[in-house]
């Protein structure tokens, strides 16, 4: 599994995710209820804060300035009861200004209950945004869409994508002889007259994806699920149960790591990351096991776990080769 690099203090990655929950309905002495921070390039995406995530986001370091956007799944406590003291921490610190609170559209009602959640002074306006399936966000360099998922009550999943752009050819560069602050200009001016001839972007350049991250939290196996985690880099996938209570996960509406991984598969997703687990089973590494006789690019997260999307050269908009990383903020030296 080499996308595990062990534990120790996380690097700083310019895109991430961190972990702060993996429990479902309720919490263990190990896991807390949900809630997952995607770094994307200085910006924080807060996906589901269930109960408890203020404390969580102290025990990784995680600032409330860290988090701009604020997205719901659904309404159902375990995925937002932790919304309440997160806008309370941030007034704590001072922080002003509005916050975007993304959900269901037809849980309104219960949204903007849940913002107006307690007395005393509030520095920092939440905007609730009811959502459907579609183009939700235009952000810095990316797009955030959702798409209807199959559960008890109205849940959305949601996908993060940014447009597909270009990688430099460093052969075909050094072919032409362009190199340095020549580069730069190529960049910026698209064409770049040499002693050698006139060069242009694409001649030097060949198509790049864009990076994707999925999160498909409480639902059954679904159409709009594979939609979701078509080619994503990570795929963040609720397994809420193991195989043998298959029949209990689709009462509830809900998926089993055999489950999550076939969806991985049919996705052609990079890495799964499996949580959302039952207080039945004491030991995530049960699910990881299971998903990896179908799936082998898996791990069960575990809370404070960071996971690190694939790198990119900033600079030049271009992809660093190197593996997924994982690391634990929760059990440092």
């Amino acid at each position: 599994m080499g996308w595990w690099t062990g534990l120790g203090r996380a690097r700083v990655a310019s895109r991430e995710l961190v972990v702060l929950g993996t429990a479902s309905q309720a919490p263990t002495r190990e896991r807390n209820h949900n809630a997952y921070l995607l770094r994307w390039d200085g910006y924080g995406i807060m996906f589901d804060p269930g109960e408890g995530t203020q404390r969580q986001m102290v025990l990784a370091g995680v600032a409330s300035s860290a988090v701009d956007r604020i997205c719901l799944t659904h309404l159902h406590g375990d995925h937002c009861l932790g919304l309440p003291g997160l806008l309370a921490r941030m007034s704590l610190d001072g922080r002003s200004g509005t916050l975007e609170v993304m959900f269901p559209a037809p849980s309104e009602p219960e949204a903007k209950a849940l913002l107006e959640v307690a007395a005393g002074r509030r520095t920092v306006a939440p905007v609730p945004v009811p959502c459907g399936p579609g183009v939700a966000f235009e952000g810095p360099g990316f797009r955030l869409a959702a798409a209807w998922l199959d559960h008890s009550a109205p849940t959305l999943g949601w996908r993060l994508e940014e447009p597909p752009g270009r990688t430099l050819d460093e052969a075909a560069l050094e072919r032409a002889g362009i190199r340095g602050r020549a580069v730069r200009e190529l960049i910026e001016q698209g064409r770049l007259v040499t002693p050698r001839g006139t060069f242009h972007l694409e001649q030097l350049s060949r198509p790049r994806a864009g990076q994707s991250f999925a999160l498909v939290m409480d639902t059954r196996p679904c159409e709009a699920a594979a939609e979701l985690a078509a080619g994503a880099d990570v795929l963040v996938c609720e397994s809420t149960f193991l195989s043998a209570e298959e029949g209990l996960a689709d009462k509830y509406g809900h998926l089993t790591a055999r489950q999550a991984a076939l969806l991985a598969r049919r996705a052609g997703a990079g890495l799964l990351v499996l949580t959302h687990f039952s207080q039945r089973y004491p030991d995530p590494a049960a699910f990881a096991a299971e998903a990896a006789e179908v799936f082998p690019r898996v791990v069960a997260a575990r809370d404070l776990d960071v996971i690190a999307l694939p790198a990119r050269r900033a600079a030049r908009n271009d992809w660093l080769p190197g593996e997924h990383g994982v690391e634990d903020l929760g059990r440092r030296p």
